[in-house]
């Protein structure tokens, strides 16, 4: 009987225990699942449901560990990555995990601890003892850091990277003999490699030994007179000594250098720009240290590009600029920034034909930039090429995307909007403004144009009227946008508010034009002022000569003494 008492509850426990993980295992799959289909508040209650049904399992830990970080919770997300691993310290990912949390809680040593755990149990992972070296030299724990560096040379083998880095943290911590001999090892593995010698030399210089490490410069420069490793140390130390005869000389030569890089020649020319303005300014050496680099053949646009950006810092004449544009342009024909400038300058000249040019080859090489579709549209409008202008402008807004520049493409829109105006084309042209403004709702020629427009054809009056009192109210001084409301208001025969309004045009404008002057003839004969009328329609025929001669209801409008409509 004692026996048989003591089975029945143990066996009772297995049956309750084999429930329960069963319970845990499909809450578990359902937090997956939930997980899965982005229910994150799901997945989060099903996670925690799954603790209070077994607290031994690690997994659920482990994802609401990342539930926590994604709530900002950062102890508790600690918190539960501890418990995982605690649960099953083998798991690399819950290390991992947990060493990133105790990284982004900047707990340091902790962090180091996880990740000397993770690295002997996964002994080829260079990430982990990467950021353990980081984590060692954050402290100046030169030692171990030196430590995990050799650990890492037995996963990638001796490196110029590894022992640079190596030989530095002996630098760090004193041990100037252990720095230099770490460099002379990766030296006299490759022996025919003269930068690993300018290394090792460097190595002597840093630490003390100057004159060693000049010895060994010189004999690399017997062999290769062009190293640019070398000439840099070298130039580095003459610059360091103050001796500006020989620091000119190897500045020369390191720009000079067929193996310079163009990132190397741009750091020199800092450099030499720097002590130029702190010496005065003077950029005559300058722009001859330039000259002799542009004469070398160029990889890539870099070096002109440098040299148009310092005689633009010199306020240098465009046409000396410009050539130096060209070249960039030589290396590198997709460059959009030094063919915009060259447009730049071509507007600036009002040389229109070139910048047509221009831009038709950008869009050869740059055919997404909407700047260069825009030049050459308005080039062609001001050249009244109205048909080329137009199809500028539409090609244009085929390369419109969502993160265009809103006012671009408004004014794209705009222009459109007077060329099919001018065409005959009002109905295009009027969804063209439409399209401008849904861009702009602010653009204020077009709000301006459009309403003169509509109110040319006595249509939309209260519309027009609406738009046009806009841009007089952002500009009420200007005396078209103060013409065009005038208008508005005549067409609504609203005469003495039109009058008003002109009377404030006429103030305004310091040229005024034929059309202003007889607008408000037509205003003052509609008040009762025929004299005052036919004076102003007189002064506009008087204006209206040339190309442009007094149309014919001008004429009888002055002659009959009475408005009559075109």
């Amino acid at each position: 009987m004692l026996l048989l008492t003591f089975l029945i509850p143990h066996f009772s426990f297995l049956i309750s225990s084999a429930q329960d993980g069963r319970k845990y295992d499909a809450f578990f799959l359902e937090a997956i699942c939930q997980r899965e289909k982005g229910n994150s508040d799901a997945a989060f209650d099903l996670l925690r449901h799954c603790i209070e049904i077994d607290s031994t399992r690690s997994e659920a830990y482990y994802y609401l560990a990342q539930y926590y970080a994604m709530l900002k919770q950062k102890d508790t997300a600690l918190e539960y990555s501890k418990k995982a691993v605690s649960l099953e310290p083998s798991n690399t990912t819950y290390l991992e995990t947990l060493a990133n949390a105790y990284i982004n809680l900047r707990q340091f040593d902790d962090a180091i601890t996880t990740l000397e755990s993770l690295s002997e149990k996964s002994r080829e992972r260079d990430d982990v003892l990467g950021i353990l070296i980081q984590l060692y030299e954050q402290r100046e724990d030169y030692d171990n850091a030196i430590r995990t560096l050799s650990r890492l040379e037995t996963i990638e083998g001796k490196s110029e990277r590894l022992s640079y880095a190596k030989s530095n943290f002996y630098t760090q911590k004193g041990d100037k003999k252990a720095a230099i001999a770490e460099m002379k090892m990766l030296a006299d593995k490759y022996p025919n490699d003269k930068n690993y010698a300018c290394l090792y030399g460097n190595a002597l210089y840093m630490n003390g030994q100057k004159k060693k490490a000049l010895a060994i410069y010189n004999d690399i420069l017997k062999e290769e007179p062009d190293n640019r490793s070398v000439l840099m140390a070298l130039l580095s130390h003459y610059n360091d000594q103050k001796d500006t005869l020989n620091a000119n000389r190897y500045l020369e030569r390191v720009l000079l250098s067929r193996e310079a890089s163009t990132q190397d020649r741009v750091m020199v020319m800092r450099q030499v720009i720097s002590d130029s303005e702190k010496n005065g300014g003077d950029s005559t050496r300058v722009l001859q240290l330039f000259h002799r680099l542009l004469d070398m053949p160029q990889t890539d646009a870099g070096m002109p590009l440098f040299c148009a950006t310092y005689m633009n810092l010199k306020k240098m004449p465009h046409d000396s600029i410009a050539p130096v544009l060209e070249q960039a342009l030589q290396t590198e024909p997709d460059n959009a920034a030094a063919r915009l400038q060259l447009v730049s300058y071509a507007w600036q000249d009002n040389d229109r034909e070139r910048v047509i040019a221009l831009c038709s080859d950008a869009r050869k090489y740059n055919p997404d930039e909407m700047a260069f579709y825009y030049y050459q549209g308005i080039a062609y409008y001001q050249k009244q090429q109205l048909d080329e202008a137009l199809n500028a402008f539409q090609n244009g807004i085929g390369v419109i995307t969502a993160q265009s520049d809103p006012a671009i493409v408004s004014d794209f829109y705009a222009v459109m909007g007077d060329i099919l105006h001018q065409k005959g084309m009002d109905k295009e042209a009027f969804a063209a403004y439409d399209s401008c403004l849904q861009w702009k709702d602010d653009n204020i020629g077009c709000l301006n144009n459009y309403a003169y427009y509509l109110s040319e054809r006595g249509i939309r009056l209260e519309e027009a009227e609406q738009m046009s009192y806009r841009t007089i109210k952002a500009e009420p001084k200007n005396a078209t946008y103060l013409d065009t409301y005038a208008w508005i208001l005549f067409m609504q025969k609203r005469y003495n508010e039109a009058r008003i309004y002109i009377d404030q045009t006429l103030q305004c404008d310091t040229d005024t034009s034929a059309v202003l002057l007889e607008h408000a003839g037509d205003i003052y004969y509609h008040i009762g002022e025929t004299d005052k009328a036919v004076d102003y329609w007189q002064r506009a025929a008087d204006r209206a000569t040339g190309d442009n001669p007094p149309s014919q209801v001008l004429i009888r409008k002055i002659k009959l003494k009475k408005y009559l409509k075109e």
